[in-house]
């Protein structure tokens, strides 16, 4: 027999427990027998946000991978109060095909007070050429380099810099890949690369399921010489083009990954490829306490205890 207080009286009648309510008072041995078959009540999470800036753009023929937006993240954030605007950041785009054409910035993402910076632009190769800043910055390119060339700079707290053009005594025709919010782009050296992978982006489980974000692009590769082109970084990081009559990959969208760069082949017409998009951005807000209005139609779920609002475009979040 099972004995519950209810109301100070001993009862042989287990009183009703369910994920939001155990009424009377329970022995230690009977929670942990009720929690382990999944049928006690869990305490809601803490509010908590995720920003992701759109990715940069890839550059075009043997464009070096461009970097992942920015990612700023808290899932232990005080409680939320008042009106808030989100802005989710569009990926940049890839340079044109047939010329030397960089990619764009990647926009930035915005929730109240917090900005994620959008990603580095991927270079398009006349000549060697450093990697440009963002979220994440872009690698370096090639084209032949006789000294090392370093990939952009990340935003301290938001992303990793793009990879290097390591100059070890022979030319270096190969593109570095982008940052990700994980790791710095990969570096590439010596007359045939292979060029470098995109860096990796991070893990989140703020929607209740692990997603990785923000990963960076791989720079393109030269198809004279048999280089090949960079892998894109997990979480969304699109990867360098192979063969100049192909675009390179683009990011995933509200994924704030980073575009590929594009190939070269000097005997395909067009010698020059595309490189790829950047992924859009994202911004995810978690909270105990359910909002009560929003603008731009977020995606709204429930995990935990917690209301879920995905933005995949720009709105507003009122509690």
């Amino acid at each position: 027999m099972s004995n519950r207080y209810k109301g100070g009286v001993i009862s042989a009648t287990a009183p009703t427990t369910s994920t939001s309510a155990a009424s009377g008072v329970w022995t230690l041995e009977q929670q942990l027998q009720a929690k382990a078959a999944g049928n006690w009540p869990i305490p809601p999470a803490p509010p908590g946000y995720l920003v992701v800036a759109g990715g940069g753009g890839g550059g075009s023929g043997l464009g070096s991978g461009a970097g992942a937006g920015g990612l700023l993240t808290d899932l232990n954030a005080s409680a939320f109060s008042g009106t808030y605007t989100v802005t989710v950041g569009a990926g940049g785009t890839g340079g044109a095909s047939a010329g030397v054409n960089n990619g764009t910035q990647g926009s930035n993402s915005v929730f109240g007070a917090f900005t994620a910076i959008g990603g580095g632009l991927g270079n398009s190769v006349g000549s060697p050429v450093n990697g440009t800043s963002g979220g994440s910055g872009s690698g370096a390119g090639g084209g032949g380099a006789t000294s090392t060339f370093t990939g952009g700079a990340g935003t301290s707290g938001q992303g990793n810099a793009g990879g290097d053009v390591a100059f070890t005594g022979t030319n270096v025709n190969c593109s570095a890949g982008g940052g990700g919010a994980g790791a710095v782009g990969g570096s590439t050296s010596g007359t045939t690369g292979p060029s470098g992978s995109g860096g990796a982006g991070l893990a989140s489980s703020i929607t209740g399921t692990s997603v990785t974000y923000a990963g960076g692009g791989g720079g393109g590769g030269f198809v004279d010489v048999s280089g090949a082109a960079g892998s894109g970084g997990s979480g969304g990081g699109g990867a360098g083009a192979s063969n100049s009559t192909s675009a390179a990959t683009s990011g995933t969208a509200n994924t704030g990954g980073g575009g590929g760069g594009g190939a070269f082949n000097s005997l395909a017409s067009p010698d020059r490829g595309a490189g790829g998009a950047g992924g859009s951005g994202v911004v995810i807000i978690t909270s105990p306490t359910a909002a009560t209005s929003t603008t731009g139609s977020p995606t709204v779920t429930t995990s935990g205890g917690n209301t879920i609002y995905q933005f995949n475009s720009s709105g507003s979040i009122t509690f």
